[in-house]
């Protein structure tokens, strides 16, 4: 995805839109047979909540690579044309028209899943009609998708320069941001934590290594950042750039300092330069990407080579930020469906691979009683372990029942699937793997980072919106250069805070 979004800046692209566009096309009448896609997740023999999420990747997959389309100079030239002047514009080259056509683009998939996000509210299983939404009926939600890309098109460009572009796709992209900010210092402590329990479980020296490795390189790659901000941005009257850097490196060096500051270890032994290593690494590209992208004008460019030379020169940023924002989907949902969590009372103690992991009962249980057992369900009921299952097994095996009675029960149980999927893949009869409307939440500002990930700076004079010929900024600005620095501090403080938190608060960690 990181290099499909990059491709506009590394050369000749005409034949390449084409192609992408056709690409387009062909996902599209894929996703708009229901069977089609019903087949795909069979064929992988995908659970229907990992194969659902799939499908929408791939939507936005295929919405961010049109949204790409739509910055190439014939997709410039064919929107102009097939406007009829209804969106007429004057810039130069005409890269407005492409500009306004990814927020277009990005606004008709933002409402597509604030509509699902709202329609899905309160849905718990796949047992209700609702569901069906969610996981079935592919062909009309990808008719619906097109049908608001379409739409979006007839919207006066004031609609996105004024409003859209400033006051929502800029706020939006910023809360995604801060989004993937909380769950990158989540990450980070489940990492360090994950690598430390295989170690010590299974004494292998690989994870030891995994862990240090991985720490050095995300280390190694602050530095390397760092470095080149301060060669290439930070030369003689960039007083802002080098202020900001240097800000970055001291507030960095300080949380990494905290992580293994001994009053710290105490309250928290697992923490340690591993979390602290991928948040400084983060920040860095933060404050690297804001620097690169920000206008430089009154420099003449001096502050800001990039704007200089080649365009493929911000190949990287955007790349980076594409990966992060698939990582950051991937991962909320994921860790969304790992907080679902109950508790529930019982007279043994569970097998392991039974999916339970009881917890002691002693003192300091909070008021666990002598005798009471307190389990965490971490797996959805399998089909195998429900009594009507054993019930007909149990007759199977006396011969009361002949082996289909099986393989029927298993047709009854697929009746009530959403979008036909097969009954053997539905993990969600019993409680959904993840949020449906936060799900959708996600995606809403995902769309909108997106955007201002793809747009640039271009000065335009809007000709069928009445103004006094004042030029118009579309796209990056001033605003979005310190919602890059800023979320970079804000990281460093969640990080900081969650190290802190402890200690400041001990009666409620």
């Amino acid at each position: 995805m990181g290099a499909l979004l990059s491709i506009p800046f590394l050369g000749s692209i005409g034949g390449l839109g084409a192609s992408a566009l056709s690409a387009c096309v062909t996902g599209v009448a894929f996703f708009c047979t229901g069977q089609a896609a019903s087949a795909l997740t069979r064929s992988c023999n995908c659970n229907s909540s990992v194969a659902t999420r799939v499908g929408y990747s791939l939507i936005f997959l295929l919405n961010s690579l049109l949204a790409w389309v739509m910055l190439t100079d014939w997709a410039i030239r064919l929107v102009a044309k097939w406007s009829f002047d209804w969106i007429k514009m004057e810039c130069s080259g005409g890269k407005c028209y492409g500009v306004l056509a990814v927020h277009r683009i990005c606004f008709a998939l933002a409402m597509f899943h604030a509509v699902l996000s709202l329609s899905l509210i309160g849905v718990k299983d796949t047992r209700t009609k609702r569901a069906a939404i969610q996981n079935g009926w592919w062909g009309p939600k990808v008719l619906a998708w097109l049908a608001l890309v379409a739409l979006s098109f007839l919207v006066p460009n004031g609609f996105f320069i004024h409003f859209w572009a400033t006051y929502v796709s800029l706020p939006g992209s910023m809360a995604f941001i801060l989004i993937g900010l909380v769950l990158l210092v989540d990450f980070a402590h489940t990492w360090s934590e994950t690598c430390l329990e295989r170690w010590e479980h299974t004494d292998s020296p690989l994870w030891k290594w995994v862990l240090i490795g991985s720490t050095l390189g995300l280390y190694a790659l602050s530095i390397a950042l760092t470095v080149v901000q301060y060669v290439f941005f930070a030369g003689a009257g960039c007083g802002l750039n080098t202020a900001l850097i240097s800000l970055n490196w001291v507030a960095s060096l300080a949380v990494s300092a905290l992580s293994v500051a001994p009053a710290v270890q105490e309250s928290n032994p697992r923490s340690g330069l591993a979390q602290s290593g991928m948040v400084v690494a983060y920040t860095a590209y933060l404050t690297t990407s804001a620097i690169a992208n920000h206008d430089d004008e009154a420099s003449g460019g001096r502050c800001n080579p990039l704007q200089s030379r080649a365009a493929g020169a911000r190949t990287g940023m955007v790349v980076l930020g594409a990966v992060f924002t698939f990582l950051a989907i991937a991962y909320s949902t994921s860790r969304a469906a790992t907080q679902s969590k109950a508790f529930v009372p019982g007279k043994g103690r569970p097998s392991a691979s039974e999916g339970y992991e009881a917890l002691s009962t002693g003192a300091g249980d909070g008021g666990l009683e002598a005798g009471e057992l307190e389990t965490v369900v971490r797996t959805q009921p399998r089909r195998e372990d429900s009594l009507r299952y054993q019930a007909i097994k149990a007759a199977v095996e006396e011969g009361s029942l002949p082996a289909s009675a099986l393989d029927e029960d298993s047709d009854d149980e697929g009746d009530g699937a959403a979008g036909g999927m097969s009954p053997v893949n539905d993990d969600e009869k019993t409680g959904t793997r993840y949020n449906y409307s936060y799900f959708h939440v996600i995606f809403v500002l995902a769309t909108m980072y997106t955007a201002c990930l793809l747009t640039k700076s271009v000065v335009s004079t809007i000709s069928n919106v009445p103004s006094d010929g004042t030029p118009v900024r579309i796209g990056r600005s001033h605003v979005a250069f310190w919602m890059r620095v800023v979320s970079s501090w804000v990281c460093l403080a969640l990080y900081g805070w969650s190290l802190a938190a402890p200690l400041v608060l001990p009666d409620r960690f």
